[in-house]
């Protein structure tokens, strides 16, 4: 069975969802600039670790509660 989690949705063009299937995480990040790219990975702290490189606090262009929310989503993955 496949569990969908949402991290974030802006609208239908910029979102990133995290799709759990047995033991594999498949990440779908979509944005209106680059199209949608597709992650793999095969344990939560591998995505951990790839969420904490791409929502990094000093190159997040958002508030503190924004980048706070996205990595609360991320850790309830």
């Amino acid at each position: 069975m496949i569990k969908k989690h949402t991290i974030y949705k802006k609208d239908k063009w910029n979102m990133l969802t995290v799709e759990v299937n047995g033991k594999q995480l498949i990440l779908r990040e979509i944005s209106d600039q680059w199209g949608e790219e597709c992650h793999t990975f095969l344990s939560r702290p591998e995505m951990m670790h790839w969420a904490q490189n791409r929502f990094a606090k000093e190159k997040f262009d958002g508030s503190s509660e924004e980048h706070e929310s996205i990595m609360e989503a991320f850790r309830n993955v």
